[in-house]
């Protein structure tokens, strides 16, 4: 009961994440997941909802989870040359296109080789997002195509997925590699909200300051 109730309470909040990332991607004309992390996560999708279907459920969920992935996708392809200005459009598409194939046969095989139903390759590429979004931050050097909306649903979404494993997976109980990918993926995705919401006061504080230069100016007079 208790794993189905955080397993609901993942799906929702990564729902959610995708949600949001897609309305600000297309807000802000720019691409809100990192490249790397894309091409794994909707090769992930594609895979579970066309190649290897889980259980009913599950199936629903990731067939979901693909759709809004490809609307992340077809924004990053409409919008991802921007962010690059000095690579030409061709090299770019490029080597989109190389790493979604490498991302595609790294999961597939993960997958074959731990013969498992996704989870290994989950949340291993979950922590790879988690890390990515912090250099993708600074990179920019502003909050284009991120929110701290997305950076706390990401965390909870996930953090709901690694209990649900952690205390009541019990084929997964043996591992030793799934409560590092738990714990690494928590401290990023921390690290990363809390980077975020520093951007945002930052940003605030910015934004505010010449209505207050002004009222002191007013004041004063």
């Amino acid at each position: 009961m208790y794993y189905t109730l955080l397993m609901l309470g993942s799906g929702l909040f990564w729902t959610a994440t995708y949600v949001l990332i897609i309305q600000r991607s297309w807000r802000d004309h720019s691409y809100g997941m990192p490249l790397v992390a894309l091409c794994a996560n909707i090769s992930w999708e594609f895979i579970f909802t066309f190649l290897l279907p889980p259980h009913l459920i599950q199936h629903i969920v990731d067939i979901v989870w693909f759709v809004l992935d490809a609307g992340i996708f077809a924004l990053t392809i409409l919008y991802g040359p921007k962010e690059f200005p000095t690579l030409a459009k061709r090299i770019f598409y490029g080597m989109f296109a190389l790493t979604l194939v490498t991302s595609f046969f790294a999961v597939l095989f993960v997958t074959l080789e731990f013969h498992d139903s996704g989870t290994y390759s989950a949340f291993g590429q979950n922590l790879m997002m988690s890390v990515l979004f912090i250099p993708m931050l600074f990179r920019r050097g502003s909050l284009r195509g991120q929110s701290l909306a997305i950076a706390l649903c990401k965390l909870i979404g996930t953090a709901f997925a690694s209990l649900a494993f952690y205390l009541y997976a019990v084929s997964y109980h043996h591992s030793v590699l799934l409560p590092f990918l738990y714990i690494a993926t928590f401290i990023y995705d921390v690290l990363y909200v809390g980077l975020v919401y520093t951007r945002l006061r930052t940003a605030t504080k910015i934004a505010q300051k010449p209505a207050v230069e002004v009222e002191q100016i007013v004041t004063s007079i």
